[in-house]
């Protein structure tokens, strides 16, 4: 039986690259004075690491998820992971992100990773974008600016496939982010049809499933 946590090596190198890319970025960071870090925040990869990436793999080849859609894929590492979940099952990421240079980036290591004809990018405001797209969607991860959560899930829900699995990122961390993700939860258990569970898993990801 394939093991369905293997890595293939050009998959393996650019997730090494980003991740190193994370620490060398964290590490500057934690020098930097705190009004320095929030006008510096958009150069960061700000991903959503290791052990989350590999939880939104596994879910979407377990769950056989074919329609994925991405909000907020930033320089594209979590996108990394849903674009090698869809190989795996034969499906296509669409991801929705506000500024060009980040999916420039993002489509280039996909390329040596050998997954971008898994990825379809949508630039400009994710609101307007996903306005625009008519799903259903099998499986969604939300990882933009937290005030969006809520505005985000308003237009997300009645395009939910039957089944349909969605991860939100930063349920916990940072504190800063914590009223948005208050919020976000309970506007998602409030909806018919909704289950939900926080899981400690990396920053803290919100897993719902729809009916």
């Amino acid at each position: 039986m394939e093991d369905p946590t293997a890595l293939d090596p050009a998959f393996r190198a650019v997730l090494m690259d980003y991740e190193a890319r994370a620490r060398s970025e964290d590490e500057l960071m934690s020098g930097l004075p705190e009004a320095e870090v929030a006008r510096r925040l958009d150069e960061m990869l700000l991903c959503v690491g290791r052990s989350a990436g590999v939880f939104l793999n596994l879910l979407v080849k377990e769950s056989h998820s074919k329609r994925i859609l991405e909000v907020g894929s930033s320089y594209g590492y979590s996108t990394h992971w849903l674009a090698e979940g869809a190989r795996a099952v034969g499906g296509r990421v669409t991801s929705l992100e506000l500024k060009v240079a980040k999916t420039e980036y993002g489509t280039a290591q996909l390329k040596k990773a050998g997954l971008a004809d898994y990825v379809e990018f949508r630039v400009g405001d994710a609101l307007v974008s996903l306005e625009a797209l008519p799903g259903p969607f099998d499986f969604v991860l939300i990882d933009l600016w937290k005030n969006l959560y809520v505005p985000v899930w308003d237009l997300l829900y009645p395009k939910l496939a039957p089944g349909a699995l969605v991860v939100a990122d930063n349920m916990i961390h940072p504190p800063s982010a914590q009223a948005h993700a208050r919020a976000y939860r309970e506007r998602v258990v409030a909806c018919a049809g909704m289950t939900s569970v926080l899981l400690s898993v990396g920053n803290g990801l919100e897993l719902s499933r729809y009916r």
